[in-house]
């Protein structure tokens, strides 16, 4: 073979290859590897201008990708005061009354819905500690936000709406505002009116992100939005240079989107970049079990949960349908068993071409007759482990209290890797914990990925990958066999590779959308 650009010496290999699981050197040329073996193998792949890089022992593995990620919505949704640590209303008044202001503003993320301790989401609870600013506060579910009276003022908001999809304005039995705004539409009434950062300084963030990102072992990533900027963000930034990580972008599909609309959507997935590309399209069948917005079969313990997000279920059948026969792939934010139900047979109703074309994000609560759904119509599980971190064992958490009883207690089993080999299981996508990730001091991407190269822009369509951090020290997560076997588990793509080096690492919260 012609002579690598790097050659990678000294490391433990993880190939994920059962006829070779382990390896010590890894060659590369153009930014993607193109040998792998040991020692005695390295001479053959040098040449007069290779570089060799001794990793002292260090484990490699195949690169990661994040099955969902928002790393640009993220830039949004992670703007002004994180409020990710405070735990109870006293804490929350503390720190809001100490924001900084910006352009007279307070704006707040993170927020969990335990905060309030099991009152309704109210203004009245926080208009005190803002003092008369107009402030906007996001729950971590990213469904959902909490507004100030002055808010609601500037976005001249006086009353109930009615939204094309399941949004709210929450007023109380009086016909009092809230704050509280419900979904998307809701939310952006007020969010559309906070001040934004610059576009220099989102171009920096997003730079520095996607970095921390790849420091983590993430080599690509399945990104769950495109709006705004995004497409002009992501041109900028490949200007200067490579991006960091391999994204596979989705735009979303809301209700009311007519034919002009969902070609619109078709027409988009030609975008790209070296490292980008716009492929399939994100819709949501419900909300949040917290927000009352998931679509259950019985409704949660205040009675709400029994509507989609789509007012017409048929017509997001309709809209799926459309897109999968002009070749579009569909990701769909479905928690609720009802939703997750409806979204199962819309792909059945697909036929045999929807194998494996289509996925279900999040899936929260689903009834068990319809576990084994996902693998007879081939629907890809789209799951986030990392969810579980706002629930209690005891169940006092508002995740438990709404679902209450048994739909409260997880009974999902996956198949035994020894029966997974003989009967395929569904296939499954899997999110890494942060919404954004810091690396801790001296961390840096293997060289491998910070070389300029030509990887391939349409790599990042398996189906993503699982690791951690314990203990202050990171490591590769070795993954099972029914993780690495083709017939069941996540698609590993080993064209790119990642150094774990142990360095101290701080966590940041992830949205649900």
């Amino acid at each position: 073979m012609p002579a690598a650009d790097l050659v990678l010496t000294d490391a433990r290999v993880r190939t994920l290859d059962p006829a070779r699981p382990e390896a010590t050197a890894v060659a590369v040329k153009d930014g993607l590897i193109v040998a792998v073996g040991g020692e005695p193998d390295v001479q053959d792949w040098c040449g007069p201008g290779t570089e060799t890089v001794g990793l002292a022992g260090a484990t490699l593995t195949p690169g990661l990708v994040d099955s969902h990620s928002h790393p640009v919505w993220g830039l949004e949704m992670s703007t002004g005061l994180d409020l990710s640590a405070v735990r109870d209303l006293d804490a929350l008044r503390a720190a809001l009354a100490g924001a900084d202001r910006n352009e007279g503003w307070i704006t707040a993320w993170g927020l969990d819905h335990n905060a309030f301790g099991g009152r309704p989401v109210d203004r009245a609870l926080i208009e005190d500690a803002v003092a008369g600013a107009p402030a906007f506060i996001r729950l971590y579910d990213g469904h959902s936000a909490l507004a100030s009276g002055a808010a609601l003022d500037a976005a001249q908001i006086t009353g109930r709406r009615t939204f094309a999809q399941r949004s709210e304005i929450v007023c109380d039995a009086d016909g009092r505002l809230t704050g509280h705004l419900i979904e998307h539409a809701a939310m952006e009434l007020v969010g559309a009116r906070v001040p934004r950062p610059s576009y220099a300084e989102r171009r920096a963030r997003l730079g520095e992100l996607l970095s921390a990102m790849a420091a983590t072992g993430l080599t690509g990533a399945h990104v769950m939005d495109l709006g705004g900027d995004a497409l002009e963000l992501l041109r900028a930034a490949e200007e200067t240079d490579d991006l960091p990580v391999r994204l596979l972008l989705a735009p979303w599909c809301m209700p009311g989107a007519d034919t002009a609309g969902l070609d619109e959507l078709v027409a988009l997935q030609k975008e790209a970049g070296r490292l980008w590309r716009v492929g399939g399209v994100k819709f949501f069948m419900d909300g949040t079990v917290e927000g009352g917005t998931a679509w259950l079969e019985h409704a949660d313990c205040h009675g709400q949960g029994t509507e989609a997000f789509w007012p017409d279920p048929a017509a997001y059948t309709g809209a799926v349908r459309h897109l999968h026969e002009a070749g579009v792939r569909t990701a769909t934010h479905a928690i609720g068993d009802a939703a997750v139900r409806h979204v199962l047979d819309t792909v059945a109703s697909l036929g045999p071409s929807g194998r494996l074309r289509h996925r279900i994000e999040h899936i929260e609560t689903v009834p068990g007759d319809q576990i084994a759904r996902f693998a007879e119509r081939g629907v890809i599980a789209s799951m986030q482990p990392p969810h579980t971190a706002y629930t209690r064992a005891d169940h006092t958490d508002e995740w438990s209290k709404r679902l209450g009883g048994e739909r409260a207690v997880p009974r999902l089993a996956l198949p035994r890797p020894a029966r997974c080999r003989r009967r395929p299981g569904p296939r499954l996508g899997l999110a890494h914990r942060p919404l954004r990730r810091t690396p801790g001091p001296g961390h840096r991407p293997c060289p491998a990925r910070r070389r300029r190269g030509r990887p391939r822009a349409d790599r990042p369509d398996g189906a993503g990958g699982l690791h951690h951090a314990r203990g202050g020290a990171r490591r590769a997560s070795r993954p099972s066999r029914a993780a690495s076997s083709r017939a069941c588990g996540p698609t590993w793509r080993p064209s790119a590779w990642t150094r774990w080096r142990h360095r101290p690492t701080r966590w940041h919260r992830r949205p649900y959308a």
